[in-house]
């Protein structure tokens, strides 16, 4: 067994987690932080003209990653701290996660089932999603590169390859079809055509193809004929191959490996959309699948109403599910927090100086004014359960974190809440005041602006 280097820029390695063709991968820890760290070490080649040219490429890859890294921030990609490159080999210190890639389940006997499936792959289609949005192609989408925790917690990595869509197609010299191999590569990519997000879509179905079948969707002996049936030969029906698989999930599949690229799915969000629809028809084994049994909660609360099943889904995955016993103050006025929650089930009580204010029930949210007060950010109110609930807690910096739409949509939502009850509030408060000043017959109808302000309108 290869001894462990030791310590690495003020990291001292604890194991090796991971190892490549050019790259080994530890878990290693740093003396000022508590969390450990994932180390990538790249080891140069020699100095023949064949090392000085790997070293040159292992260089523009790590260029790439550390560009990449300055532009996403998504909890469904790696986060990448640093890169450090030394005469003799590069590191990067990266986030931490404890899972296996997705090469694990793409054999016959260990796959998964379909939910889970479809759940991993809709959080990469909102990641892809993310990153394009940001200026970023991936380029290199294969279960390798794509980690999964005992939770279905997912994260995609090594975005080396990763285009940069605001730069010219000339200026981006980065050599594909040397790494990795060809089998998860849309047409266009093996082609050399100029690419956008679409061929992350194409190698994400075939991803998912690989997962619900246990093989690829195109075998050859060799690597000319897998080429060619990539480019001409339609993928088999993954129902032909998992009786697990619905028609409609084939569809799904299909359209997402379309070598057509207008018939293909133009983003990640438009494919998510698709899985989440076939998604929310199926239950587990045990029919007590978690996160649909929480989708149909929240599917018939007011609150989502105008929420599609696909930006529900995304609902679920920046949130956090909360179960509180009777009588926590749940939020305390004057803090400077954030978060707000939807109440899902159980009363809570608004207060203010010790003086109670309105009582809320299911349906509607509470805590949002911090969120709306974008000078103070201070909460008005104090929040207490009257009784066990549930809601879904909402962390602002996560919903930034979504796609525009979705933050739009919460915006909204949250202003009609906050507009229908300061008009019941003014009703209250209506009845313990006097009576209103007489108003005079003419109405603001009667008037018309002017430079200096208003003016009677004389028929």
């Amino acid at each position: 067994m290869e001894q462990l280097p030791g310590i690495i820029g003020g990291y001292r390695i604890v194991r090796e987690v991971g190892r490549g063709a050019t790259a080994t991968v530890y878990e290693a820890r740093h003396p000022s932080f508590s969390e450990p760290v994932a180390l990538k070490l790249i080891r140069f080649g020699d100095d023949s003209s064949d090392g000085a040219k790997l070293n040159r490429r292992l260089l523009k890859l790590l260029r790439a990653e550390e560009a990449v890294a300055l532009r996403l921030n998504h909890p469904n990609i790696i986060k990448i701290h640093k890169v450090v490159v030394e005469p003799e080999q590069a590191y990067v210190i990266m986030e931490y996660f404890p899972g296996t890639t997705l090469e694990r389940y793409c054999s016959f006997e260990r796959r998964l089932p379909v939910h889970r499936v479809i759940g991993i792959i809709f959080k990469c289609c909102m990641a892809l999603d993310y990153a394009y949005r940001h200026g970023v192609v991936h380029r290199d989408i294969k279960p390798a590169n794509i980690l999964m925790d005992e939770n279905d917690d997912v994260r995609i990595t090594d975005f080396g390859l990763a285009l940069n869509v605001n730069k010219k197609v000339e200026a981006d010299s980065t050599f594909i079809m040397g790494v990795g191999s060809p089998a998860y590569m849309s047409p266009e990519q093996i082609k050399n055509y100029p690419l956008n997000q679409k061929t992350d879509l194409y190698s994400l179905g075939v991803v998912m193809f690989h997962l619900l079948a246990g093989r690829l969707p195109f075998r050859a002996a060799n690597p000319a004929q897998l080429v060619y049936k990539i480019i001409n030969v339609d993928p088999p029906f993954v129902s032909h191959l998992n009786p697990d698989v619905s028609e409609q999930m084939d569809m799904v599949i299909r359209k997402a490996m379309e070598k057509d690229l207008y018939s293909r799915y133009k983003n990640g969000a438009e494919f998510a959309k698709d899985l989440s629809a076939v998604r929310y028809k199926i239950v587990d084994e045990n029919d007590a699948q978690l996160d649909t049994s929480r989708f149909s909660i929240l599917r018939r609360q007011a609150f989502f109403t105008e929420f599609d099943d696909v930006e529900l889904w995304e609902v679920l995955r920046i949130s956090v599910w909360r179960n509180v016993p009777g009588y926590v103050k749940l939020i305390k006025e004057g803090d400077t927090e954030q978060r707000f929650g939807v109440l899902l089930e159980g009363r809570v009580e608004l207060s203010v100086k010790g003086r109670r204010v309105m009582e809320l029930g299911p349906g509607t949210i509470f805590g949002e004014l911090a969120w709306l007060d974008r000078l103070n950010h201070r909460q008005p109110v104090s929040v207490v359960s009257l009784e066990p609930l549930t809601y879904l807690e909402i962390n602002p910096a996560a919903l930034l974190l979504a796609t525009e739409e979705m933050q739009d949509l919460f915006r909204r939502e949250v202003a009609s809440v906050v507009a229908h009850r300061m008009g019941a509030l003014a009703l209250v408060h209506a009845e313990n005041c006097g009576a209103a000043t007489e108003a005079t017959a003419l109405t603001t109808s009667g008037f018309a602006t002017s430079r200096s302000g208003w003016r009677l309108v004389e028929d």
